[in-house]
């Protein structure tokens, strides 16, 4: 994606969060990164949408994409990029509000599904179906991440990739928490991304994308693929 292009799609989506925000109960959408993404300290604000930047350099082709997965899609902030790329998108999350909420400015295009993570499971989904899933900022979080990491691998075509990023939970990066401000300060995440590659390691092949950044490694983004 040209800088022009993703500049714009980081101000439209920008906007919309912030705008959400404004009518929102306070703390509701911290979870889905929506202070992260609409943070008004110039560097954190790239420093996440950096992230967004470096996977969807990865993942760009020039034929598009059958099936995409958006695991933990959270506000959305992927889905109009993605469903430029695929004919066929899934978003999947435990809590829609921040998606529903973002809609309300950003319409989800026509070949987008919504699946609610609450209601459904990973594992009801076609084994061996999708080109390609995202979880980025999200397996931190998950309870059974073992179980999860099969369920994902087990939907990929055998030549399909899972993208992952996440915080390295380092020194570092929980000082930064805490300077970025009480949105960030909380102690809700179950591990960091070392912990996530280790899990990964036995059942899959790991080729590095972007660590953001050398010399203050505060997140890694990797792709993992079947053996």
């Amino acid at each position: 994606m040209k800088t022009t292009d993703f500049n714009s799609y980081k101000i439209r989506y920008r906007n919309a969060i912030r705008q959400v925000l404004a009518q929102a109960e306070f703390g509701r959408l911290d979870e889905a990164a929506f202070p992260a993404y609409s943070h008004r300290n110039p560097v954190i604000n790239w420093l996440f949408w950096q992230r967004l930047r470096k996977v969807m350099d990865h993942i760009q082709r020039p034929t598009p994409y059958e099936r995409i997965l958006d695991f933990g899609c959270g506000s959305g902030v992927m889905l109009p990029y993605l469903s430029q790329i695929s004919s066929q998108v899934t978003a999947m999350d435990v809590d829609l509000l921040p998606l529903e909420s973002v809609q309300a400015y950003i319409p989800l295009a026509l070949n987008v599904e919504v699946k609610d993570a609450s209601k459904s499971q990973v594992s009801d989904l076609p084994v061996n179906s999708f080109d390609l899933i995202i979880a980025l900022d999200v397996l931190e979080h998950v309870k059974d991440l073992p179980r999860t990491l099969n369920d994902l691998l087990a939907l990929l075509k055998q030549s399909g990739q899972l993208i992952v990023s996440g915080p390295t939970e380092n020194i570092l990066y929980r000082i930064g928490r805490k300077v970025a401000g009480p949105e960030y300060s909380g102690a809700y995440h179950e591990r960091g991304i070392a912990e996530i590659k280790t899990e990964l390691i036995p059942i899959a092949h790991i080729e590095p994308i972007a660590t953001l950044y050398w010399p203050v490694p505060l997140f890694e983004i990797f792709t993992a693929k079947k053996p």
